[in-house]
């Protein structure tokens, strides 16, 4: 099950101190309502895909072993090819903050491909991995041509990845017409506080807690919102997003756990590899998107949507510049 929170000042103004990397192009600006979630993709959530599309074979590598031997992943597959099964990693006992047990299934999923993510919403909007809001021509595993859609003409019951553009405004956008330097609803960098001490300005940044169990499970930080009341886009894991930032290259925003507060503001515009295997790192998750009028579906393996249509409004400021760089380890 998704939270989500909704979208709204529809046509909002474009953040006119943060500019492309040519100067000219702000971000921010979506002239329709949309949906995000509050949360990170969860490994409990994307267990359940799993478990539904890649039972039999897994044939475009949704799943990546780095997820069962690596701390930071979440996930083990048992069996074979035909009977796969997928489940959460057990807690890994006293390694929390603490000395407390660390869990994983709320955690973000990571080692997460773009194709991945959008697999990923592909299947919740349609429950076909290939078809649904992307169409992907397959030319390997994660590579291909695929059809990036117009989020504003897709219907009812549609799920994506946010464009960059969503995803900034639910980020930082004030609801007045300007803009947050953080996505915590300030101009003033969050502090890297454990979610008991959350401050109402705190993040998973600077490698909170243990640099190896280093991922709070998703909404901990309750006080500490975005403008729309959406959490954790500051810190934890960085996102994946639609935009298509070099030649090569999608989109990623929001910080790491070990990142520093500027690596989630406003300026600081990332990107990924988004194939697979040895580009796909532990640091890099998704969220996703949905068109403003999506129903709450049936309950089937494969829709896990819907429920809460609530923004918060607040009033703030403004901005810097643009910077670039490339995340791949």
């Amino acid at each position: 099950m998704f939270d989500w929170a909704t979208i709204g000042d529809a046509g909002n103004a474009a953040d006119s101190e943060v500019m492309d990397i040519d100067g000219t192009t702000g971000y921010g600006s979506v002239g329709y309502e949309f949906r995000i979630a509050k949360t990170e993709v969860t490994n409990a959530q994307y267990v359940e895909f799993l478990n539904d599309v890649a039972v039999s074979q897994d044939w475009y590598g949704l799943y990546n072993e780095a997820m069962s031997f690596e701390i930071w992943g979440g996930i083990i597959r048992t069996g074979t090819a035909g009977s796969y099964s997928y489940a959460v990693k057990p807690d890994a006992i006293g390694q929390g903050p603490g000395g407390s047990d660390y869990s994983y299934a709320d955690k973000p999923v990571t080692f997460v491909s773009w194709f991945d993510a959008i697999r990923f919403a592909n299947w919740m909007t349609s429950g076909d991995t290939e078809r649904g809001t992307y169409n992907i021509d397959n030319g390997g595993v994660n590579f291909g041509f695929v059809t990036i859609p117009d989020h504003s003409t897709l219907g009812p019951g549609s799920f994506f990845l946010p464009t960059e553009d969503e995803w900034y405004k639910a980020a930082y956008y004030d609801g007045a017409g300007g803009y947050y330097d953080y996505p915590t609803s300030t101009n003033t960098p969050p502090d890297n506080n454990l979610p008991f001490a959350d401050s109402g300005n705190s993040a998973n940044l600077m490698a909170t807690g243990d640099i190896f169990y280093a991922y709070t499970d998703v909404g901990s930080y309750s006080q500490t919102i975005s403008p729309y009341a959406v959490f954790d886009m500051a810190g934890n894991v960085y996102e994946w997003n639609e935009a298509l930032v070099t030649p090569t290259g999608r989109g990623i925003r929001g910080g790491g756990y070990d990142s520093l507060p500027s690596e989630a503001a406003s300026w600081a515009r990332s990107w990924n590899l988004p194939h697979s295997e040895n580009t796909v790192t532990g640091q890099v998750g998704f969220r996703i998107a949905g068109s403003f009028e999506a129903p709450v579906p049936e309950p089937s393996t494969y829709a896990m949507a819907a429920l809460g249509l609530w923004g918060l409004a607040f009033y703030g400021r403004r901005r810097r510049r643009d910077r670039q760089r490339a995340f791949v380890r």
